[in-house]
């Protein structure tokens, strides 16, 4: 049985329910928290030692959140295979430490879109970009990484750490699967919006960004 141990965690998600307890338990274990925006001044706040994924990437989030985690420190040390010596050297000779979980949960679309007065522009921000592309290379990556996206595997995850020392393989295929059903959903929910609104549009036209009616990366725009 196949475990990876969990030393560094990258930590962005936009429902925070148990997401404090979740990375105290992280910390108390061994594991370092990275993470960005608006999880890490939770975490903060909690009293959990974070490093903020500026200090990660060295670059500072720009662009009103919509660039944060898009960066070869977060994406290589997610995505090198650990089985290969050659992706280890790499990212070594890079000063690329390794991820070996990410927990990550996309902005709010849903929420935003089911608004009455949502806008256009209010939607296409709730668009996440950052977010999707972590929990895709997590998932591609689980034969060494876990990730998580749904806070009830919080307490499963934290016991397998606990109690064997790792994330089991069995847990990280499972996971690795239920990550790739969220972002299809995810892309499927948007895709049937923005055709909607494009398609009533009377006049053959997309409509204005802030024009009323049905119509980054992530934290509320946190996974960016």
């Amino acid at each position: 049985m196949k475990l990876t141990p969990v030393r560094r965690a990258l930590v962005s998600v936009s429902d925070k329910t148990g997401v404090v307890p979740f990375a105290q338990k992280l910390a108390a274990l061994g594991a370092q928290i990275v993470s960005t925006g608006g999880t890490a001044k939770a975490l903060a706040d909690a009293g959990v030692a974070v490093v903020g994924i500026s200090d990660l990437t060295g670059f500072p989030e720009m662009l009103e959140g919509r660039v944060k985690t898009l960066h070869p420190n977060v994406h290589g040390g997610i995505l090198a295979d650990r089985d290969k010596p050659e992706h280890l050297q790499t990212i070594a000779a890079h000063n690329i430490e390794p991820i070996d979980l990410v927990c990550v949960n996309l902005y709010p679309f849903a929420a935003t879109i089911a608004e009455p007065d949502v806008t256009l522009e209010d939607a296409i921000e709730n668009i996440d970009i950052g977010g999707p592309a972590m929990v895709r290379s997590s998932a591609k990556n689980h034969n060494g990484v876990a990730i998580v996206t749904d806070p009830a595997d919080y307490d499963v995850v934290l016991s397998e750490i606990e109690t064997q020392g790792g994330i089991t393989l069995a847990t990280r295929q499972r996971l690795a699967a239920k990550a790739f059903a969220h972002t299809a959903a995810y892309d499927s929910m948007i895709a049937d919006y923005l055709e909607k609104v494009y398609s009533s549009d009377s006049a053959g036209s997309p409509p204005t960004p802030n024009s009323g009616g049905a119509g980054g990366e992530t934290g509320a725009g946190d996974s960016t």
